[in-house]
C-alpha cells in the first residue's frame, strides 16, 4: 500500500497559510515580482522544473496537459531530474507539502503532476 502525502498546490501570488508546511517552488524561474520574504520558501528546486524545450512545447494549453504529464513523467526519471525528485519525496515523508508555481493555473503545472506522482495516481 503506498503512503498518502499530504501534498497541495498552491500560487507563488497567493499569501502563505499558516497551514502550507513545507513550501517548495517547483519552478526553473524565480516568479515574477514575488520577494524571497514574501514567498516563504523551504526550499527551491529548480531542477525539477520540466525542460525548457518541454515548457516552451506546452505554453499551459489545456488541450496539451495529458500530454505535457506523460512527458513530464518521463522526464523525472532521467538523471537531470531524478535527484531533485528524491528530494521532495524526503520533504512529503516529513509532513505536510505545498508545492509553488508561478503558473496562472496551477490545476494544469508541473506542480500538479508532482503532487500526482506523489500521491501515486498514474495519469493527470
Amino acid at each position: 500500500m503506498t503512503q498518502k502525502h499530504q501534498v497541495q498546490v498552491r500560487r507563488a501570488y497567493d499569501d502563505p497559510a499558516q497551514n502550507d508546511g513545507t513550501r517548495i517552488l517547483v519552478d526553473r524561474i524565480w516568479p515574477r515580482g514575488v520577494s524571497k520574504d514574501k514567498a516563504e520558501l523551504d526550499d527551491w528546486l529548480k531542477e525539477l522544473a520540466p525542460s525548457s524545450d518541454l515548457r516552451k512545447w506546452y505554453s499551459h494549453d489545456p488541450d496539451k496537459f495529458e500530454e505535457f504529464s506523460r512527458r513530464y513523467r518521463d522526464e523525472l526519471k532521467d538523471d537531470d531530474h531524478a535527484e531533485a525528485f528524491k528530494h521532495l519525496k524526503e520533504y512529503a515523508k516529513k509532513g505536510k507539502l505545498t508545492l509553488i508555481t508561478a503558473s496562472k493555473r496551477d490545476d494544469i503545472s508541473d506542480a500538479t503532476v508532482l503532487k500526482h506522482v506523489l500521491d501515486g495516481k498514474k495519469s493527470s
